[in-house]
């Protein structure tokens, strides 16, 4: 049988390779966690929805290639008194553009969408701001009015496509509820997707040309009002001033 005989010298090094062991993690774990901590702090984030006391909250919809539904919709919502957001592909202004007209003088907000419904997250940022400014463009020789309210197609953003956007004095807006009109659910699916989780800075997105969508909205508003909620555009739902938005995207407004 053999015995491991341990001199003062051998328990003294078995001593410091211990410490310096417990040291190397402690490093490991502190840089981790500034990481973290970094990369949390550093993530731009586009408004989901607003952080506000008030019972209000807004209906949008994105319009990127039909337009068969636009003026009933349109109808629908004067019959109802409600303004909303119409967040508009360039293309499709170009291809529409009385309807771009009458979306304006309607009262509604006229939003950008891109240019041509790009994935923005995959084009440098010259081309991203290139799908902003031409959109813009098209719009103001429509309306008069150059557009602040912009939504990333596919709801695909990353911090150069905030950046980007922020950079024309614009705000980047995507939607807490998606109502799935897209996907062609039943009316009262639709209805019952918009008002699940409705709360106070809530922000709905429908489409012009969902199916569905011009039979559900006459009962998404009454079940929005019915739950003592004020409907109005996107731009009167956003607080001025500085702002931040926080891990949700819910958008809040700085102290003085």
């Amino acid at each position: 049988m053999k015995f491991l005989i341990l001199t003062k010298k051998s328990l003294l090094i078995i001593a410091l390779c211990a410490v310096m062991a417990v040291a190397t993690a402690s490093v490991g774990i502190q840089t981790a966690s500034r990481a973290i901590s970094a990369a949390s702090t550093d993530r731009k984030i586009p408004i989901y929805c607003v952080d506000t006391d008030k019972k209000e909250c807004s209906i949008s919809f994105d319009a990127a290639w039909g337009n068969e539904q636009t003026d009933t919709l349109l109808d629908i919502l004067d019959e109802n008194n409600v303004k909303t957001t119409f967040f508009l592909v360039g293309d499709w202004v170009k291809k529409y553009p009385d309807s771009v007209k009458k979306i304006a003088e309607k009262g509604h907000d006229v939003g950008n969408h891109s240019s041509t419904h790009a994935y923005m997250t995959q084009l440098p940022r010259s081309k991203k701001l290139g799908e902003l400014n031409d959109c813009n463009r098209e719009i103001k020789k429509l309306t008069g009015k150059c557009p602040t309210l912009f939504r990333p197609p596919y709801g695909d953003y990353d911090n150069d496509v905030v950046d980007a956007v922020n950079s024309l004095d614009m705000y980047c807006v995507q939607w807490s509820i998606d109502s799935l009109d897209w996907k062609d659910p039943s009316v009262d699916q639709i209805v019952q997707n918009c008002v699940r989780n409705l709360d106070n800075g809530s922000i709905i997105l429908l489409h012009n040309g969902a199916k569905n969508t011009p039979e559900a909205l006459p009962r998404v508003i009454e079940a929005i009002r019915a739950k003592g909620f004020k409907l109005v555009p996107i731009s009167k739902l956003l607080p001025k001033g500085k702002y931040t938005t926080d891990i949700q995207g819910k958008m809040i407004v700085k102290g003085e």
